[in-house]
């Protein structure tokens, strides 16, 4: 039977094939591979994200990492919490899924803080955590690799990478030099995507993303000062 938590309404999923999946079967998805939603580096990405049931789970695995290693140091706790946040990622057609997402996923993170500290999160880890979601959980449609609200322009991701403690170096990638796959090659249907993949297994010439840009390296709390 559905519930009201799997669909919004049947004109929705009539329309855009949209069903939540339910928290059992998220938990027992994410245990098969529950090494890595406990590794704070490892980046997921969710191409159907919804409101984010995949990706709020796997931000409270590996924030409860964080707390259980740094709790008794903040200022660790929260570079690690945000360099958590930005391995997060998410791409959905709707607009208020990518609003909801976004929303949703910063509470985990400030619900976390009050866990740990008994307060909110300082205002400029809570803005570099928002501008991270703002860039990583994109509205476009991961069919197709282009954005929804501007149908002519690739999706975008950011890599967010520690440099030296407490800095991060951001570079912006196009999503189509980031896929393992291509399934658009030969067709003749989106030229960019011609490429070689970035993965093979017999050996053969790949393709190596570069970079569409590079941001200079900046504080993990001073993010959000980038306005771009």
């Amino acid at each position: 039977m559905e519930t009201e938590q799997q669909i919004v309404s049947r004109q929705r999923t009539r329309d855009h094939g949209e069903v939540y999946t339910a928290g059992r079967e998220v938990n027992a998805m994410l245990d098969l591979v529950k090494s890595e939603t406990e590794r704070i580096d490892s980046r997921f990405l969710e191409p159907a994200c919804g409101k984010g049931n995949f990706l709020a789970e796997v931000l409270k695995r590996k924030l409860g990492v964080v707390a259980g290693r740094y709790a008794k140091s903040p200022a660790e706790y929260d570079r690690y919490a945000v360099l958590v946040v930005s391995s997060i990622y998410g791409i959905d057609i709707l607009p208020d899924n990518v609003e909801n997402c976004r929303e949703r996923l910063f509470g985990v993170f400030n619900d976390f803080y009050r866990k740990t500290y008994k307060t909110d999160a300082p205002s400029d880890c809570a803005a570099s955590a928002r501008f991270i979601l703002k860039k990583n959980i994109v509205l476009g449609d991961a069919l197709t690799f282009r954005r929804i609200d501007a149908p002519d322009d690739f999706i975008i991701f950011s890599e967010w990478s520690p440099v030296n403690g407490s800095f991060m170096k951001r570079r912006d990638f196009k999503f189509t030099h980031l896929v393992n796959a291509n399934p658009f090659a030969g067709a003749g249907l989106f030229p960019e995507m011609e490429e070689k993949n970035l993965f093979s297994d017999l050996g053969e010439e790949v393709f190596i993303p570069k970079p569409i840009k590079e941001h200079d390296v900046i504080h993990y709390l001073r993010l959000a000062d980038v306005q771009d």
